[in-house]
């Protein structure tokens, strides 16, 4: 499962990397209200909750549906600018229409095609099958939906005046604190896509991110099967130090494709495939694997070994260990005229973190 960018013809130009301030607010909202994806940083939140005062506290709960699961589309900007109020005088550039279908993604679930034809703010059937989609995800979704289609335009107020509140009690801090760190990643990005194109920049966001050996397409390994083009627009990369260890993709039709990646850590390991991940699960998913497993996790034997602990024939256990060796789960020396195999304990080990990296990126 990926998601793919389609570039074809795309100058590299197009491909920009910079830092963006409501991004990065949106980063640190998700973090507040997803504490759990981010436990390095759940001290920085629970500060940042103890200092809150209750009216703005409350205002992040009524709206944390906009960057809680997934962020809104207009919350990652094509354009990044210098400044968190410049970037949102550009949201409020955005027609209702726009802005009310990007809300009611995140709000409601499902994609674009439920809520941008017809539109729920003129036509009345889909008015109400949005906010049946939001009450079946709960009370404050549903309120907030109600709010959003009646009066769009008091709503994105409200959303806005809640940024700019939240500038005021953590954000202009936190991004003093990370904006260093933001601009060392951009010299390094900028000066890979000059010097050495493309696929090298790419290959400096995240193992997660290549490029097609055509240059054609950009491949983002994420659990979801989609696909967009950035003919006539471009491609805008936004590093993110609170984003970690979500990749960010904003990919909807009409929007300009958006990547919000996670700024390597000092000594970053490289993220394993979902297709690696995907095999694991397959490789571990049969009895008779697991019990191979459970005598190679007291030491290396060979097939014929195996064969006779688990009173199998030689070619049936061949046939597993080739599954589990295809998933990297074993490794196969040769002592002489034998082939002992050795379980890859570390690999097996952080199998749970890596199939919950796959699935948070």
């Amino acid at each position: 499962m990926t998601l793919r960018i389609d570039i074809s013809g795309l100058p590299s130009e197009r491909l920009r990397f910079a830092a963006s301030p409501l991004a990065e607010l949106t980063a640190m909202l998700h973090v507040l209200a997803e504490p759990g994806h981010h436990p390095q940083l759940a001290g920085w939140a629970g500060d940042v909750w103890a200092g809150l005062r209750p009216e703005p506290a409350e205002r992040l709960r009524e709206a944390e549906f906009l960057w809680r699961s997934s962020q809104a589309d207009f919350l990652l900007p094509a354009r990044p600018r210098p400044t968190l109020t410049e970037e949102l005088d550009d949201v409020d550039r955005i027609d209702d229409e726009t802005y009310v279908t990007a809300a009611l993604v995140t709000t409601c679930g499902g994609n674009q095609d439920h809520f941008a034809t017809p539109s729920p703010l003129t036509d009345a059937t889909a008015r109400e099958r949005a906010l049946d989609l939001a009450q079946a995800r709960g009370a404050r979704q549903e309120a907030f939906a109600e709010r959003l289609l009646t009066d769009p335009a008091a709503v994105r107020a409200r959303v806005r005046h809640t940024l700019e509140q939240c500038a005021e009690a953590f954000f202009d801090a936190a991004w003093t604190g990370v904006a260093v760190q933001l601009a060392t990643d951009l010299r390094l990005k900028n000066d890979l896509l000059k010097r050495q194109g493309i696929g090298a920049a790419l290959a400096s966001v995240s193992g997660a991110v290549t490029l097609t050996p055509d240059g054609d397409c950009i491949i983002v390994d994420k659990l979801q099967d989609k696909a967009t083009a950035a003919h006539g627009t471009g491609v805008t990369f936004i590093p993110s130090v609170f984003g970690s260890p979500h990749l960010v993709v904003v990919h909807a039709p009409g929007w300009q494709p958006v990547v919000q990646y996670p700024v390597a850590e000092p000594s970053p390991s490289e993220p394993v495939s979902l297709e690696t991940v995907t095999l694991r699960l397959e490789a571990l998913a049969h009895p008779v694997r697991l019990r191979l497993l459970r005598t190679l996790a007291r030491g290396p034997h060979t097939t014929g070994e195996l064969a006779h602990a688990w009173e199998l024939s030689p070619p049936e256990v061949s046939r597993h260990l080739a599954v589990l060796r295809r998933a990297g789960l074993l490794t196969a020396r040769r002592h002489g005229r034998y082939v002992r195999y050795t379980l890859n304990l570390a690999d097996l080990m952080t199998l749970g973190a890596d199939l919950l990296a796959a699935v948070l990126r």
